[in-house]
């Protein structure tokens, strides 16, 4: 069922995926509890699908509790927890409430740097989220600090993947 509602979300079928992952996350909830890694992704996955509807609000709300759950049975710096982070993140900016977004990004970007160090390439996704956060909020000072190293590691990651790509 959790495979059919990714496809139909991949095609724009937002409906039909939302009445599976609502069915699937009521039986993970059922047959795995609530804070299983399981029936987290489940609710991952349907507020992913609620945000590509533009249903924030309920997007909010799940994210949130994905969040929590995974704090409490992973822990804070867990990369899934991380993630969780960021994809509550997302769901505030999309709604423009860039304040509470900037604070989870800001700790999605320590957090990685902790777990992964300063060099792996999601530190780049998080460094960008921020920047671009800075600048909706007219921070454009912060947004520049961020984004001028996130653009020179994107392009040392190109070239590397160059170089990877055509080097016989």
């Amino acid at each position: 069922m959790a495979n059919l509602a990714f496809t139909f979300r991949q095609q724009g079928k937002y409906d039909q995926a939302e009445e599976l992952e609502a069915q699937v996350l009521e039986g993970s909830e059922r047959i795995l509890g609530t804070e299983h890694p399981d029936t987290l992704s489940a609710m991952a996955n349907l507020a992913s699908t609620f945000s590509q509807q533009g249903k924030y609000d309920q997007a909010e709300e799940l994210d949130a509790q994905v969040l929590e759950g995974s704090k409490r049975i992973l822990g804070t710096e867990h990369p899934d927890t991380l993630f969780a982070m960021a994809n509550l993140a997302a769901t505030f900016w999309q709604q423009g409430k860039y304040d509470q977004a900037e604070e989870l990004e800001a700790q999605v970007l320590e957090g990685r740097k902790r777990i992964l160090g300063t060099e792996h390439p999601d530190i780049l996704f998080a460094m960008a989220n921020l920047a671009v956060t800075f600048r909706e909020q007219g921070k454009y000072d912060q947004a520049e600090e961020l984004g001028k190293p996130a653009l020179e590691m994107r392009k040392k990651y190109w070239a590397l993947s160059i170089q990877i790509h055509w080097v016989p």
